[in-house]
């Protein structure tokens, strides 16, 4: 505030500056235009060759000469010098009217003097007017308001700065509010929210968004905490039950069946390495617009999604073409594949797309008694993918539970049958960063899975 109150100042000092300056040049040129006219009328009359004596002059501060080329004073007015002009000879220019700045003791007059010249007389006779006029009352004036403001410039600037010193502070508080919430919140002394002001204003609507971004925040470490015991339960169970069988396998010595100890550690390490890899994958598509390698990984989908240039790796991908090189790893029955009347072409990562046929086809052939169909249709903006299990199916009210992580029904909850939860999840983040929707339904009976892409733009199945 301190710097803003001295600008104010330097402003208002500059302002006081101009003020005067542009003052004492008016009254300047108002004392120039009064001596002119009477310059003008004295000069009607030499042309006229009628001139009083003494001439006659309007006010005590006022002197009138007229003076020949040799300059001498050919007529003045009554309180004027006769023989002695107010201008020196050598300054005057005939023919040209002036405005020229003498002593007031050359003109009789107190202070600075004003004269103004104007010729007059005849082409045989040239003349010239001097009309003097004090600049005593202009210098006054300027005085005057100088002083008024030198006076009254103190006086403003304390009290625009006690009404900044309000008018900030007022503006502040709410700031200073959030700031001490904010210091709480970090102290965790208090909740985390930050006080919202009650004037719906800039402060109130920023305050609004900062705690929209804490509830995010706060949700994200519940998340992130819930994540982290989750996974850490997970991977404690395939640990444990390694360690398990070698300590049963070194107690019981020479009558281990070492045969069925490694073909269970393999198994157990199998299940830790998937586990792993899909927790790698999880916490990499959690960082917003982070692309991933080829390997399995990322790639901003959605980005790309009719766009000229793409992220490395994602192309164009045939719909048939992907169902049927899915279903291959999968024995017929179960597995069966109507492919599209014609080519259906989508846009992303090859991988990340095999990925998520392979989770829905895994879960599908899980829980299906006799057949899982696959199919590809166009469906209005999207192309709509089905995987259809003749299964028990899943109830309504947890069709968009199975979506979250380490979540599994009842009926899937076996080490070997159920996995950890993990699949669908990451089904929902790869579609849902490849611009897609995915939802269940009833098939009656079983399950229908219906997975809408986005479909590759026109113009670059040209390309």
């Amino acid at each position: 505030m301190a710097i803003g109150v001295f600008g104010l100042s330097v402003g208002l000092a500059l302002g006081g500056l101009v003020l005067l300056g542009v003052l004492g040049y008016v009254l300047q040129r108002s004392v120039d235009s009064e001596a002119f006219r009477t310059a003008d009328a004295v000069a009607l009359l030499a042309a006229e060759d009628a001139l009083p004596d003494p001439l006659p002059v309007a006010g005590g501060q006022v002197r009138v000469q007229v003076v020949d080329s040799q300059g001498r004073v050919r007529a003045a007015s009554i309180d004027a010098d006769r023989l002695v002009p107010m201008v020196r000879p050598e300054r005057l220019e005939p023919h040209r009217r002036q405005r020229l700045s003498v002593p007031g003791e050359r003109a009789g007059l107190a202070g600075p003097v004003r004269v103004v010249t104007v010729p007059a007389g005849t082409a045989t006779d040239p003349l010239t007017v001097l009309v003097a006029k004090s600049m005593t009352d202009v210098r006054h004036s300027t005085q005057v308001v100088g002083s008024i403001l030198l006076i009254s410039f103190p006086l403003l600037v304390a009290v625009l700065a006690a009404v900044a010193w309000r008018v900030v502070g007022a503006t502040l508080r709410p700031v200073e509010a959030l700031r001490r919430g904010a210091e709480e919140i970090t102290g965790r002394a208090g909740p985390d929210r930050l006080p919202v002001p009650a004037s719906h204003d800039e402060v109130h609507r920023l305050a609004l968004t900062l705690n929209g971004m804490l509830d995010r925040l706060d949700s994200a470490r519940r998340r992130q905490r819930a994540f982290l015991a989750d996974a850490a339960h997970e991977l404690r169970s395939p640990v444990t039950n390694i360690r398990t069988e070698l300590e049963v396998a070194r107690r019981l010595g020479d009558r281990t069946d070492w045969a069925a100890v490694a073909e269970n550690l393999l198994a157990d390490t199998e299940r830790l390495g998937r586990l792993v890899n899909d927790l790698l994958l999880l916490a990499r598509l959690d960082e917003s617009g982070t692309g991933q390698d080829g390997d399995g990984g990322t790639t901003g989908v959605a980005g790309s999604v009719g766009g000229g240039a793409r992220s490395s790796g994602v192309g164009p991908v045939e719909l048939g073409e992907l169902l049927t090189t899915v279903a291959a790893r999968y024995p017929s029955p179960p597995v069966h594949v109507s492919p599209p009347d014609e080519p259906l072409w989508i846009v992303g990562h090859p991988d990340e797309l095999r990925r998520v046929l392979t989770n829905l086809v895994d879960n599908a052939v899980r829980h299906a008694r006799t057949r899982v169909v696959l199919a590809a249709v166009p469906d209005g903006a999207y192309h709509l993918v089905t995987v259809t299990d003749d299964g028990p199916g899943i109830p309504a009210p947890d069709r968009d539970r199975v979506f979250d992580r380490f979540t599994r029904l009842d009926d899937a909850r076996a080490r070997d049958a159920g996995g950890a939860g993990l699949g669908l999840s990451i089904v929902r983040e790869l579609v849902r960063r490849a611009g897609g929707t995915i939802s269940l339904t009833d098939a009656e009976p079983g399950l229908r899975v219906l997975l809408r892409v986005p479909p590759l733009p026109t113009d670059d199945r040209g390309n």
